[in-house]
């Protein structure tokens, strides 16, 4: 697909282009107005729009320029998935026994091999359900003791759990989570953080649904009434020690945030272990993680032997209905994880590589967006969203995973409007950085295909906000 280019400063399509009809005209003195606000002048914007029916822009402005894209670098992502793994795609987890099983005892080692599953989580009870389901199947495979350790095999993912270019000040929060080829509860926890009886007194804080995932230092203080609320968290990685500090009127509401586990696979087979035991099923060993597995007569290197057997296999839902988390409320570690399994950016590369995406127009060194190395055009965005629109069986799913305006992950924006349940895009923010990137159809009916990337703007988020979603209300306003 062929997109006019255009300069930094320059709104409309190259010169060489014929002369734009009369209603694409209004549309993008339009949109410059919007542009043209006092308090978006030092801000970096990056438009373009273009109808589907016949790939011809609507509106361009820094269409190849390179911005930092905060989250819409999921749509990359997905894409990528979708097209490599295919909609159907489910993570299995292999639990097998490292040992022989005699008179209800497994004489080795209980073995939980993960690809990367994100969704075992603990809202509503799953994980309990889960595990107490887990438990179950051991004593129907003859198992009520484990005399050897409950050990983690994340072979399936090496290197490090965080995305190159993440700031380490991030990384004490959930949505900074590392990911791991075992996963629970997108390891995060969820931390409380309550007045004490008295002014001068410690702060009460907890930990759910895993209390035992932290160690707390608790140095929160409670204050008098009426004051301003202090309370900061602080976490070096890789160190399971939480600092939390600061200050709570004696007044105020429990302060509730996410905060990360230090180590995914450890806090899945801890959580695990408690789990079985509380179900039935004692586990004598310790737990170790990419352990070779003890068992008894063990066979030589490099064979896992007659004794070493899978009991069952859990799996994961669809990476259709994985996507709708992914995209609509934003999950940074499901996107890290499908960037793992796909490959990394090489991986992508090859997928996108096809489609007429050039390795120049998309740098990508991780999944979520996180990353302040990712570098993206508006024009690969919409070259993305373009062939996925045209490909039956990458369209509807991926379009049912967008956050709909004033609908779940564009909740308050665009209400009442000509957009409002008609446009379906991605968000995207850090600091310094707004993106929303997908679809819209205009007042004749036809689809089109948008992405609006903001960096190193000194306005409000929600001034900038309001200016992006003015640019779709009034892509949703188009009639020829």
């Amino acid at each position: 697909m062929t997109l006019a280019a255009c300069g930094p400063q320059t709104a409309h399509p190259v010169p060489s282009a014929p002369a734009a009809p009369t209603a694409v005209r209004a549309l993008q003195r339009d949109v410059d107005a919007i542009l043209a606000d006092p308090a978006l002048a030092r801000g970096y914007w990056g438009v373009l729009a273009v109808g589907l029916k016949d790939d011809e822009p609507l509106y361009a402005l820094n269409a190849r320029r390179l911005f930092v894209p905060a989250s819409n670098m999921k749509i990359v992502t997905l894409a990528a998935a979708a097209e490599a793994l295919g909609w159907d795609y489910t993570y299995s987890t292999t639990v097998r026994a490292a040992g022989a099983i005699d008179n209800g005892v497994l004489e080795g080692d209980l073995v939980v091999a993960g690809s990367g599953d994100p969704s075992l989580g603990a809202a509503d009870g799953m994980a309990d359900r889960v595990f107490a389901d887990w438990a179950a199947r051991l004593r129907n495979a003859g198992i009520r003791t484990v005399a050897g350790r409950l050990v983690a095999d994340t072979t399936a993912f090496r290197g490090e759990p965080f995305g190159d270019g993440w700031m380490w000040d991030d990384l004490v929060d959930e949505y900074s989570a590392g990911i791991g080829a075992l996963q629970l509860n997108e390891d995060a926890v969820r931390l409380s953080v309550a007045p004490g009886p008295a002014v001068g007194a410690s702060a009460a804080i907890t930990l759910t649904p895993f209390p035992a995932a932290l160690t707390i230092d608790n140095n929160v203080v409670t204050d008098p009434p009426g004051s301003e609320p202090t309370v900061r968290v602080r976490r070096l990685p890789g160190v399971s020690r939480l600092d939390v500090s600061g200050t709570i009127p004696l007044d105020h509401a429990p302060i509730a945030m996410g905060v990360s586990v230090p180590d995914a696979a450890r806090f899945f087979l801890d959580s695990l272990r408690a789990a079985l035991i509380r179900n039935g099923i004692d586990v004598k060993g310790s737990t170790a993680v990419e352990g070779r597995p003890q068992v008894a007569n063990a066979p030589a290197a490099g064979s896992r032997g007659p004794q070493d057997r899978t009991l069952f296999v859990y799996k994961s839902p669809p990476l259709s209905t994985l996507a709708m988390r992914l995209m609509k409320i934003s999950q940074n570690q499901y996107a890290e994880t499908l960037f793992r399994t796909v490959g990394g950016r090489d991986g992508i590369m090859g997928i996108l590589g096809p489609w007429g995406i050039d390795a120049a127009d998309l740098i990508q060194r991780d999944g979520s967006g996180l990353s302040r190395y990712d570098l993206v055009t508006p024009q690969t965005f919409v070259a993305i969203l373009a062939h996925i629109a045209r490909e039956p069986k990458l369209r509807d799913p991926f379009e049912r995973s967008l956050p709909i305006a004033g609908a779940l992950g564009l909740t308050n924006r665009m209400k009442g409007t000509a957009a409002e349940g008609n446009a379906r895009a991605k968000t995207g923010s850090m600091t310094g950085v707004r993106a929303l990137s997908g679809y819209v159809t205009d007042a004749d009916g036809e689809a089109l295909a948008f992405s609006i990337l903001v960096n190193n703007f000194d306005a409000q988020p929600a001034t900038i906000d309001r200016a992006t979603d003015a640019i779709v209300v009034r892509l949703a306003q188009f009639r020829r």
